[in-house]
């Protein structure tokens, strides 16, 4: 007799198939897991859009989250009711208390302060945020890099499921290629080591395994900047070596803006902003600037817009300087 999946295993399957990645799937099941406990366990297939809207009222008047706190839930519930129990929610015109949004202007660095924190990163995290500038490649996105995205012959970085789902090209930066063409011949001989002591895989998105069942053991499908040592996956429990984490990567750059002396909050996500706001003060139109970031819309690339003319009120001058 076949057993029934339970509710959370198939939102995980349905996670994975679509190629979402591992923190979003331990967000989206711990949103689930509030949604339902907060209702006393009922099955979501009986709730509606009455118990969606005190879920979302709660979370903004008693627990008080942040815009981006709540919307995460309200997209971890989007996602519950769509993808797994197959019901469009959209048509039931969600009415809760929202948290009150701010909109910020993203700050970013100049050219000189940029190469402050460039001259003190690591050497082996120098690379990683070379391309987060020199691309404008979000922190997911260039540790998700994998050999053959490195297109040598055409100058081409190829970003594969972005955030926006949207999958684009990305002219390889020329001062970089020697150090990229060093780091896919490292990486290379890793695999190689690894395959010698019994490892050598990689984890691929779902619904590739099925297609390419040997690929997670090519060199070409292996992480550009993998860990240095082999770990377990959370997913399947293999060992294997996976990209470099997010968290030491974060570290690096923090310790790096304090020995730049720079003031500025600096996260990894400022030198993606500040890629695009140097790419508009060097006269690249904006449509260009929208198909680099891999935008769905251009009204997301026009913040960047507001940036420079923030920058040009600087040439403005107090009156206590006349």
């Amino acid at each position: 007799m076949k057993t029934k999946k339970k509710l959370l295993d198939l939102v995980r399957e349905k996670i994975r198939f679509k190629h979402y990645s591992y923190s979003t799937e331990r967000t989206y099941v711990h949103w689930i897991k509030q949604y339902i406990f907060f209702h006393n366990k009922k099955h979501p297939i009986e709730m509606a859009k009455r118990e969606i809207e005190e879920f979302l009222t709660f979370l903004a008047t008693k627990k008080h989250v942040s815009p981006t706190t709540q919307n995460q839930a309200f997209s971890a519930i989007l996602f519950l009711y769509k993808e797994v129990l197959g019901l469009e929610i959209e048509e039931w015109n969600i009415q809760a208390l929202r948290a009150k949004q701010r909109k910020h202007i993203p700050v970013v660095l100049t050219k000189e302060e940029v190469q402050k924190v460039l001259k003190n990163i690591p050497m082996d995290y120098s690379l990683v945020v070379h391309l987060m500038y020199g691309c404008g490649l979000r922190m997911s996105e260039v540790l998700n890099l994998r050999i053959k995205d490195i297109d040598f012959g055409f100058d081409k970085i190829y970003v594969w499921d972005s955030k926006s789902l949207k999958d684009r090209t990305i002219p390889l930066p020329q001062k970089l290629k020697q150090q990229l063409t060093t780091q896919v011949e490292m990486v290379t001989q890793l695999h190689k080591q690894d395959l010698d002591n019994g490892y050598g895989s990689v984890h691929i998105p779902y619904a590739l395994t099925k297609k390419y069942p040997h690929a997670d053991k090519e060199t070409i499908w292996q992480f550009l900047f993998p860990m240095k040592n082999i770990s377990k996956d959370p997913r399947t429990k293999v060992q294997r070596r996976h990209h470099l984490h997010p968290n030491t990567l974060s570290r690096n750059i923090k310790k790096a803006t304090k020995l730049a002396n720079l003031t500025k909050r600096i996260t990894s996500h400022i030198f993606r902003h500040s890629y695009a706001t140097h790419l508009l003060q060097a006269g690249i139109d904006l449509r260009s600037i929208q198909e680099l970031l891999g935008h769905k819309s251009v009204e997301t690339t026009m913040i960047y817009t507001h940036v420079v003319s923030e920058m040009n009120k600087a040439k403005l001058v107090s009156p206590l300087d006349f």
